[in-house]
């Protein structure tokens, strides 16, 4: 997918069912925003942008911590998610939302001390002209800090209801992870080179493990996995029926049943953490 097409696919295609899901699925990702925020290790007054703030769990999180004298930016390609993102912001009025495109927007120059970024950064149609044009809005000697998924092979959030979807329904066409997508960024070294070329500096890349955390029994979490990924693909993509959904349903829960713990279900994900800086 071009830009264009990521814009169509999250305002019109997926955007609609992560604004439903948006409280299950914030519910799901706290820990990996955690992740960011703790390392990006914002502070009192900074100005931040945040990088596909989808909902906006992650622009009101770092709006509590940089206080009423910092301000947050969060950005998106999506309308649909943005328009929810603006009516949960109404209480914080230290944040504004831009709709628009990363890769092409003419920022001011050096407008924000600190970006972050949770699963917001992998669908750029040139990662290194997004990220150079994303520098260029801040401060000299500034920290970037994203999320992205590690190898898909680490993360059965996302194998485990595609292996159920070709059992149950057949096999669908095969992805190259390093286009634009969920993995586009799973290989470190890569990305690592990618913002070497956009000028960055002091590039760190660590793949951490942790637990996504969703909420519901194995029912909901099956259901879930049916409403967005691997298994919504595919059930699109066969044009399955809601008996289709159920049994995909079930079988999910099925294979996610060893994740269940006594604090409710428990799912290992390998998390790519990347931190680098813009030149001094």
């Amino acid at each position: 997918m071009n830009n264009t097409d990521q814009e169509e696919f999250w305002s019109k295609s997926a955007g609609p069912a992560w604004v439903t899901l948006q409280s299950e699925l914030d519910n799901l990702m706290q820990p990996v925003l955690d992740l960011v925020l703790t390392h990006a290790n914002l502070q009192t007054g900074q100005r931040v942008l945040d990088i596909g703030c989808g909902t906006g769990a992650s622009v009101a999180q770092a709006a509590d911590i940089v206080g009423d004298t910092g301000h947050v930016t969060g950005l998106d390609i999506a309308d649909t998610m943005l328009n929810l993102a603006k009516a949960r912001l109404s209480s914080h009025p230290n944040t504004n939302l831009m709709l628009t495109d990363a890769q092409t927007e003419p920022f001011e120059r050096n407008r924000f001390d600190a970006l972050i970024s949770r699963f917001g950064v992998m669908f750029f149609e040139d990662s290194a002209a997004a990220f150079a044009n994303m520098s260029a809005a801040l401060a000299p000697d500034s920290a970037l800090t994203f999320a992205a998924w590690g190898p898909a092979r680490q993360n059965p959030f996302f194998m485990e209801p595609a292996r159920a979807a070709t059992e149950l329904l057949g096999e669908m066409p095969k992805v190259d992870r390093t286009q634009p997508g969920p993995f586009a960024f799973e290989d470190t070294n890569r990305v690592t080179a990618i913002l070497e070329t956009a000028g960055l500096v002091s590039i760190q890349a660590t793949t951490i493990d942790l637990h996504l955390t969703p909420a519901g029994d194995l029912r909901d979490v099956g259901d879930l996995c049916c409403s967005i990924g691997p298994a919504d693909s595919a059930l699109r993509y066969h044009e399955g029926s809601s008996e289709d959904r159920k049994a995909l349903s079930d079988a999910i829960a099925l294979r996610f049943a060893r994740f269940e713990t006594p604090d409710g279900v428990r799912i290992p994900a390998a998390i790519n953490l990347f931190q680098a800086r813009t030149a001094a």
